[in-house]
């Protein structure tokens, strides 16, 4: 699940000191899953690995997310499929014993029946995250590996909204799906999910071989996005906080781009959905890997996100309040602290750029965002190019 800057579900509330507290906390409880998805973060396995954190582990853990005190982070069970671990409930219920509010983001697969749908509701659990990364079943199952698949995901946002879940929708944007996007925000209209968090690939895990979209359409992407939230639900992404830096300037007067790709998607939504409905709803929380969001794998290992495989420490050894406090690198991201156009631009403390992607391009975590367009003003000449 999920994440803005790898996010996920996510309500109004106090403010946050995000140097003290992150919003988000991702438990990756199992890198188990029956599915084997193109672009997985995790490449998950059908069998949970040596190593994963047991189930006395993970209520000591859980103890520690207590720690940071309230108003408690979100913990979001993921994996893999987190309804692999058989434990899953038992760790619910702890967590939520304890007043933290906990999302799931199980696969679709034979495992999500009726009946687990109804456990999930009776758990206690508010939200959860489901994948659709198309809105044509051979797009979605080209990705998915599994016949049949779209379908079947379609049936379970429907049944998981039924229920009374606060559903979202998780869509990777690739070269594969990107002129599907606005028949995909009808699905999330009609299927009733509250949230479409949009995915923006990081190059990495079975990712690496999956056809990422330039940068140029990205920009392009999120202002067609901008002007998908205004039909009911909310928007956000995962990888592209320079979405909120197109927010701020689309609010404040600027013009949407007259490229080819925005007019494209954005008169195809329009044809499809009709004139906006809503007011905008679209996610600008400056959070980022690393502020406001940690991710904690399988074996307690401690990563700023999901997608930035750059380890801080294990939860095994460390607790989780103190690594994310205190680890060097956290401070830095948190404090803007970046090379490239994003240590020149004026928008690094809401946006701050993909952390992740900067690692995956060059090694340096708090490098420029390649996927970023953007040049900001007062940027040396060097670094603007031609």
């Amino acid at each position: 699940m999920a994440h803005d800057s790898g996010s996920s579900i996510t309500g109004t509330g106090p403010r946050i000191d995000y140097a003290r507290r992150p919003m988000l906390v991702f438990w990756e409880t199992t890198r188990a899953c029956l599915l084997a998805c193109r672009h997985c973060r995790a490449s998950a396995t059908a069998q949970a690995l040596p190593g994963e954190l047991s189930t006395v582990e993970g209520k000591e853990f859980i103890d520690q997310v207590a720690g940071f005190g309230r108003p408690y982070p979100i913990l979001v069970l993921t994996g893999g499929d987190c309804l692999m671990r058989p434990d899953i409930f038992e760790l619910v219920d702890y967590a939520t014993s304890l007043g933290i509010p906990v999302a799931l983001s199980p696969s679709v697969t034979p495992m999500l029946t009726p009946e687990m749908i109804q456990r999930i509701v009776e758990s206690g659990v508010k939200a959860v995250s489901i994948s659709l990364d198309g809105a044509l079943a051979d797009t979605h199952e080209g990705v998915r590996g599994i016949p049949g698949h779209f379908d079947k995901t379609v049936e379970a946002i429907r049944a998981l909204s039924n229920a009374g879940l606060t559903v979202q929708i998780n869509t990777t944007v690739m070269r594969a799906n990107v002129d599907e996007l606005a028949d995909v925000a009808r699905i999330v209209k009609e299927a009733g999910a509250h949230i479409w968090e949009v995915f923006f690939l990081v190059q990495m895990g079975r990712g690496e071989v999956t056809e990422a979209v330039s940068a140029e359409e990205h920009e392009d992407i999120c202002n067609f996005l901008f002007d998908a939230s205004q039909y009911g639900f909310i928007v956000r992404t995962v990888e592209a906080p320079f979405f909120r830096r197109i927010v701020n300037r689309r609010i404040a007067g600027d013009a949407a781009p007259d490229t080819d790709l925005y007019k494209t998607l954005s008169a195809k939504l329009t044809s499809i959905m009709g004139a906006p409905t809503s007011r905008l709803r679209a996610h600008t929380t400056a959070t980022r890997d690393g502020k406001g969001i940690v991710f904690i794998a399988y074996d307690g290992e401690v990563y700023p996100a999901g997608f930035l495989p750059h380890g801080l420490g294990n939860i095994r050894s460390k607790s989780i309040a103190e690594i994310y406090q205190d680890n060097p690198l956290l401070v830095q991201i948190r404090s803007s602290n970046f090379s490239g156009r994003c240590g020149y631009c004026e928008y690094a403390d809401l946006c701050g750029g993909s952390r992740a992607r900067a690692f995956a391009a060059t090694g340096d975590a708090l490098g420029e965002d390649p996927a970023c367009a953007y040049i900001p003003e007062g940027a040396p000449m060097a670094l603007v190019g031609d």
